[in-house]
């Protein structure tokens, strides 16, 4: 699995006041500041198991927003052509092409 979550995200989302410093990817290069509670490895590991699962779920809709045009150009087609016809020729393909799982 290609790591997309490090280490510092991973405490971030534990322990959003958390202050550290991290000079690798590894758990003994963290310098945890003073006022910081340690969090263990085994809680940091997991963390990032979970965060590169929501990121991993969540590839329809970074595709599909890769794929909308701009909010411009769909303001546009909906001025134009009205919502039902923005929903069938922009919106409904790209939900087809990447469906949520």
């Amino acid at each position: 699995m290609i790591k997309r979550i490090g280490i510092i995200q991973a405490i971030k989302a534990i322990n959003p006041e958390a202050q550290v410093t991290v000079y690798g990817e590894d758990y003994d290069t963290i310098d945890w500041n003073a006022g910081t509670a340690v969090i263990s490895k085994e809680d940091i590991d997991a963390k990032i198991v979970e965060l590169e699962a929501e990121w991993i779920a969540q590839e329809y809709a970074r595709n599909r927003k890769a794929e909308y045009p701009d909010m411009g150009t769909q303001f546009n087609k909906i001025y134009d052509d009205g919502i039902d016809a923005w929903k069938t020729d922009m919106v409904d393909p790209i939900k087809a092409k990447y469906p949520k799982p």
